[in-house]
């Protein structure tokens, strides 16, 4: 196949843990063609969405730390997306009006026949935070709102809360608020902007202490592992990109409770790949944008996600 990946500028990677890089190096492996570009490489021209492109070629594996580059790329061309057997959209959040218009362009892209994982429609109706809303089953007490009145009021019932903004990534912007209500004006001024912009509010988990879960679902079957990305020192965030460790660990029956039941609701949207977040029982987010930590759960358990991902894109394009 030819595959183009819509991501992050590839001087970036940090290829030794990079989720993205991860599928490439299992692409090309099995003598599939790899392509890149940035979002801001795509074009709608004659009714045609086109990117300019750069096929590549990886020197490098996981341990290499430079110098030199990890791939070699041929000189840029400008080709139209229906001719990729498969693209993948992995260009990390924020999730702005410039993310947006590209789920635009590649919806464009799909009617003329392109193949484009996650499904942009997906991408867009899905907020990695509010999503939660439609498994309440799983989901601790939890408030997204604007109103200070009714934010104080949700601090005044749970006493211990967290705060984050609906479109943060890497723990940005999370904050905890303890039962003497220390800061909890100022936070609530700064996240929402003096009221301008919609907060989340939950109740506090203690088990964040064993640590916040990535939950990977691959063409609708859940890895059996998670991560476990767990709080190091005072910080109550346990994101890697936060300094949390992560620990691989085999899924409880209530993560694969909550896998088996999101998964089919998910795979038929078209979310090829998603990354459930769970604190203890508590499902917290649902991440369709960029998951990761493959690389960290296949080093930790021996079970090669990538290659899961992979069997999934190539039965999906058929």
């Amino acid at each position: 196949m030819d595959i183009l990946f819509i991501a992050d500028p590839l001087e970036a990677f940090k290829i030794y843990k990079d989720t993205t890089f991860s599928m490439m190096a299992e692409a090309a492996r099995r003598g599939h063609t790899l392509y890149a570009c940035e979002p801001y490489d795509l074009a709608l021209s004659s009714g045609v969405v086109d990117a300019r492109v750069r096929r590549i070629e990886i020197v490098a594996d996981h341990h290499h730390v430079g110098p030199g580059p990890w791939y070699r790329a041929a000189p840029a061309e400008i080709v139209a997306l229906e001719r990729f057997d498969a693209i993948l959209m992995r260009k990390d959040p924020p999730f702005d009006m410039e993310y947006v218009t590209a789920t635009w362009l590649l919806e464009h892209a799909e009617r003329r026949g392109a193949r484009v994982f996650n499904k942009p429609q997906a991408i867009r109706d899905h907020s990695e935070k509010l999503a939660i809303g439609e498994f309440p089953q799983f989901v601790a007490p939890t408030l997204v709102t604007r109103d200070v009145t009714r934010l104080r009021a949700f601090h005044d019932e749970h006493g211990d809360i967290i705060l984050k903004p609906l479109d943060g990534m890497g723990g940005m912007g999370i904050f905890r608020v303890k039962a003497d209500g220390m800061n909890l004006g100022s936070i609530i001024e700064t996240l929402s902007d003096n009221g301008v912009r919609s907060v989340m509010a939950q109740k506090f988990i203690p088990a964040i202490t064993e640590g916040d879960k990535r939950i990977l679902i691959i063409g609708g079957k859940p890895v059996p592992f998670s991560l476990a990305r767990i709080p190091q020192g005072n910080e109550v965030r346990g994101n890697l990109a936060a300094g949390g460790l992560g620990r691989a660990q085999p899924l409880s029956a209530h993560d694969l409770e909550i896998a088996e039941t999101l998964a089919p609701v998910l795979i038929a949207r078209g979310l090829l790949l998603v990354g459930l977040d769970a604190i203890g029982d508590w499902l917290t987010e649902v991440n369709v944008t960029s998951p990761t930590c493959f690389r960290e759960i296949t080093e930790q358990t021996g079970f090669d996600v990538p290659a899961m991902f992979i069997d999934a894109l190539e039965a999906a394009v058929g």
